[in-house]
């Protein structure tokens, strides 16, 4: 298994760690810990791509598996965040209706030999959603620290929670781009 491969697996290694860190209330800094794993999960992001693309190291396994990993990450976070009441269900069902629409239309297209590639409102809506995630966990670390007052974990938190509202915005806005785009697909309708 070559680097950037290992460096996916191991996103996905991380997940049920970052899970952990968000549900089991009784460990200490938590937050802290989990924005860390989360942080150095989405690290794993950047760096397999380019890694990769530098070294001629793309294989199927990695074209299947890093936006697998990706996905993974980003909505078993999320789904945390709405047991822990930290976001309302709708923001992951949007999000997750983005992912499996687009995932089916690109396995339509590859169907018929096509090839969708990525486009800007998907980089912006994978950008502003590991912001406002790593967001989300900062504010909620700067509340494990007693000496920080705690209007600044609250000021934070609503920065980032504005940015996750952009981020299904962006997501909206990402498969409409997507659906626009592949029109022609869907033509024998």
């Amino acid at each position: 298994m070559n680097l950037p491969n290992k460096l996916t697996v191991l996103r996905v290694l991380f997940i049920p760690v970052v899970m952990v860190f968000i549900l089991a209330e009784g460990i200490p800094y938590r937050w802290l810990l989990g924005g860390i794993c989360f942080g150095l999960a989405s690290l794993t992001d950047m760096l397999d791509g380019r890694i990769a693309r530098r070294r001629n190291l793309i294989t199927d396994f990695g074209k299947l598996m890093d936006p697998v990993a990706d996905k993974m990450l980003i909505m078993s976070t999320l789904v945390c965040f709405v047991q822990s009441e930290i976001c309302g269900a709708w923001v992951v069902v949007i999000i997750l209706f983005r992912e499996f629409l687009v995932t089916s239309m690109r396995m339509v297209a590859v169907d018929k030999g096509i090839v969708i590639p990525a486009n800007i409102w998907g980089k912006i809506k994978t950008v502003t959603q590991m912001v406002a995630v790593i967001g989300i966990f900062c504010a909620n670390a700067l509340h494990e620290f007693p000496a920080i007052p705690a209007v600044a974990g609250d000021v934070l938190l609503t920065i980032s929670t504005v940015v996750l509202y952009a981020a299904v915005v962006a997501t909206i806005f990402s498969g409409a781009t997507y659906v626009y785009g592949c029109r022609e697909l869907f033509k024998d309708v």
